[in-house]
């Protein structure tokens, strides 16, 4: 993954980027680039990452009791860049392509079948100058092989290059709700799920305990060399963080498709309005109920729907993971928490599992071979996600009998679910559906591990 980040500009992005160095044992970070966006126009500071990154160093030779893969402080040091040093698209051109926009090109000119992640937390024209670049220097055909390298995941439009990005180049992979770079509707984006519950009054349903200064103090802030360097938030806690909290190997996969929901939300696929084709967005058709809102249980035990929902349902797990690593950074193997390994129907791994059943049949799910790191007991829960999947897809109704418990029976009742509205359609031949297991340990705190199975459900003959 390579970060574009408008970090200096308030404490957000800082927040973000220590969370993420806690996890650069499993994301490959190719880049760190200091950017601008329309908070902070004609500045970069990729001095604060680099600050950021000798603490992580400090932290790094207690990390490694806990798990292998972590960079050493001076590779990641030598992959921070500096960006476009002006404000959006007029600070590119051809003459123009910066450290950083260069640097996007070498990671995707690599020979490696990886897609790369291009999280966007400030603003893009660092990318829009990658691109710019590429497209006047190489043919037709090497450009599109480029750019089907790329993957990228923006946190709205904080400049505007977002939009010129894909008004130009379509076939373009591309995560965002459309916005004017002012964020005046930053309001209704899902990435404010993350902890948007007291400055955007947004989350209703969501437990906000989760995300106060004080709880970041106790967790965050009170632990080892990175802790210390977890500013206060003035707004909302770690805003960019959801552009990569769906690549965190945890067993959900959300980045395999972003209708399949995940840490870092979940979105379909659609053409907003004022865009020239589809994108990964937000939105939906009301009629047919295919929207990116989530429909959850909050804490208070009513039902919410709304497209914040789709992170802050998965909050107590990705806040719990956060403060478990920072553990990591000060406590030896056996004084922290570690996630349950989990096995499902002989499976091993955290890759989704894909299974199929006719309508009236049952199948099986059996996590009783799971394991604890920690030697502790683990609670179970499958639960069918709904809402995820829709893209392209009827989405089937199931039922899921023992679903507290390490085997759960799934009994294919419909290829579709009961339409709001009953227009006399029927089912098509085929649907899906999502499961989802969670198993938590009891550690402190709590730790939950994830299986994804999806279910294509056909009819019966």
């Amino acid at each position: 993954m390579i970060v574009i980040s408008d970090i200096g500009n308030e404490p957000d992005d800082q927040m973000s980027l220590t969370r993420l160095l806690l996890y650069s044992n499993e994301l490959e970070i190719e880049a760190l680039i200091a950017a601008t966006s329309t908070w902070q126009k004609n500045i970069v500071h990729p001095e604060t990452m680099r600050k950021l990154i000798a603490a992580y160093g400090q932290a790094r030779p207690n990390l490694l009791r806990h798990a292998q893969g972590w960079p050493t402080a001076e590779e990641l040091n030598n992959r921070v860049y500096s960006g476009q040093p002006g404000y959006g698209m007029a600070a590119t051109g051809l003459d123009k392509t910066s450290e950083g926009a260069q640097a996007i090109i070498q990671a995707a000119d690599r020979d490696d079948e990886r897609p790369v992640w291009i999280t966007v937390w400030g603003g893009a024209n660092t990318l829009a100058q990658a691109l710019m670049h590429v497209r006047a220097t190489r043919s037709a055909a090497e450009a599109d092989r480029f750019i089907a390298k790329l993957r990228v995941s923006s946190i709205s439009d904080q400049d505007d290059a977002g939009p010129w990005i894909r008004r130009e180049f379509p076939n373009l992979f591309y995560i965002v709700q459309p916005s004017t770079a002012t964020g005046g509707e930053y309001y209704y984006a899902t990435w404010t799920g993350i902890s948007g519950d007291f400055y955007y009054r947004n989350c209703a349903g969501a437990d906000s305990s989760l995300v106060t200064n004080e709880w970041l103090e106790k967790n965050i802030r009170s632990k080892g060399p990175l802790g210390k360097l977890y500013p206060r938030f003035l707004f909302i806690m770690e805003g960019d963080t959801p552009s990569y909290l769906g690549l965190i190997d945890n067993g959900l996969d959300a980045y395999a498709r972003p209708d399949w929901g995940g840490w870092g939300g979940r979105y379909i696929y659609r053409q907003p309005y004022g865009e020239t084709h589809p994108i990964w967005t937000q939105g939906g058709d009301l009629f047919s109920r295919v929207t990116s809102q989530d429909e959850v249980t909050g804490a208070d035990g009513r039902r919410y729907i709304s497209d914040q929902a789709t992170i802050w349902r998965w909050r107590e797990a990705y806040q719990n993971d956060f403060a478990a690593r920072m553990d990591w950074t000060v406590n030896d193997y056996e004084h922290a928490n570690h996630r349950p390994v989990l096995e499902v129907n002989g499976t091993g791994g955290t890759g989704p599992i894909f299974l199929d059943v006719k309508v009236g049949e049952a199948l099986t799910l059996d996590a009783s071979a799971s394991h604890d790191p920690d030697g502790q007991a683990i609670h179970y829960r499958w639960f069918h996600y709904k809402e995820a999947g829709s893209t392209d897809a009827s989405l089937a109704e199931i039922a899921i009998s023992g679903g507290e418990t390490a085997r759960a029976v799934v009994t294919a009742m419909a290829t579709c679910r009961a339409a709001w509205l009953d227009l006399g359609k029927g089912c098509p031949s085929e649907g899906i559906a999502h499961i989802i297991l969670a198993a938590t340990d009891e550690g402190s705190p709590r730790l939950t591990s994830y299986r994804r199975v999806v279910l294509t459900v056909h009819q019966s003959r």
